[in-house]
């Protein structure tokens, strides 16, 4: 049982080393590269830091652990809120959260936690029926959080357009760079994909053969998961700090990272694992 163990740790430390070192960084350059606002390389950041969630969650559902998969969302989405919060408080950031986007965002991430303690509260059985309705909810909670954006950033929206067009200019079309950031993203998708295979079969010895439960194994993964999103809300504030004045640059970032992270982990990635579940 210990090696299966030492195994579960090692291969979910590496999903974490290659979310924080190659994939998010590598998203990040993309994004920059081709010139993109914060919001967008927030989203795409929301969908970088995601992967190692997608990733789990396959895994666990091609091998019958439907159980942990819920919790691992559950878990992930607290504590990137968390994570969240804390970033924003020392980074002495606060003031941002008067702007009625970022309220409504928040809000909204809130739902993100209130639905899953919903399900796992009354044992509400994660079948296909859940899929459509989460479908649905992902595409309103997305055009909420462009709307909202659009009413409540135009603003602040048309200040970074002018000062990303200034600073980044000389990256603007960099065809070679571009081209090597999409190998790099390929290449790291398949290395996940190895890993993954090794995680699942640890996974399923751990529950099947030691009888290590379903919803210890999904918090442990969602603690492990979430990570990565550590990193990018920091990151995301530091990176725009030095820009005088310019405090929503960092916070509009790292808010929208946490909304797609996490509208992604739980309408999406969990539609995805219930349609393999069921598949398998």
């Amino acid at each position: 049982m210990f090696f299966e163990i030492a195994k579960f740790i090692l291969y979910s430390a590496l999903v974490v080393l290659i979310a924080k070192y190659i994939l998010v960084i590598t998203l990040r350059k993309l994004a920059e590269n081709l010139n993109l606002k914060p919001k967008t390389v927030g989203d795409i950041a929301g969908y970088a830091t995601s992967m190692p969630e997608l990733l789990t969650i396959t895994v666990s559902s091609m091998n019958g652990l439907m159980g942990s998969s819920i919790f691992n969302i559950l878990s992930s989405n607290i504590i990137n809120l968390v994570q969240y919060m804390a970033s924003i408080i020392m980074n002495k950031n606060r003031k941002a959260f008067t702007n009625k986007a970022i309220k409504i965002d928040i809000v909204l991430v809130l739902i993100t936690i209130i639905i899953p303690l919903f399900l796992v509260w009354f044992k509400i059985e994660m079948n296909l029926i859940i899929v459509p309705a989460f479908l649905i909810l992902f595409a309103l909670f997305l055009y909420l959080n462009n709307n909202v954006h659009k009413l409540y950033l135009q603003k602040e929206d048309e200040q970074i357009e002018k000062q990303i067009k200034v600073e980044k200019e000389k990256e603007k079309g960099n065809t070679r760079k571009t081209l090597l950031y999409i190998t790099i993203l390929i290449g790291t998708g398949f290395l996940l994909y190895v890993i993954g295979e090794l995680l699942g079969d640890t996974l399923n010895s751990l529950c099947h053969q030691f009888n290590i439960s379903e919803v210890i194994i999904g918090i442990l993964l969602g603690f492990i998961t979430s990570i990565p999103e550590l990193i990018t809300f920091f990151e995301s504030q530091k990176h725009y700090k030095l820009q005088n004045d310019e405090v929503m640059l960092g916070v509009v970032e790292a808010t929208n990272n946490l909304l797609t992270s996490n509208i992604l982990n739980l309408f999406m990635i969990q539609s995805i694992g219930i349609l393999i579940y069921a598949i398998f």
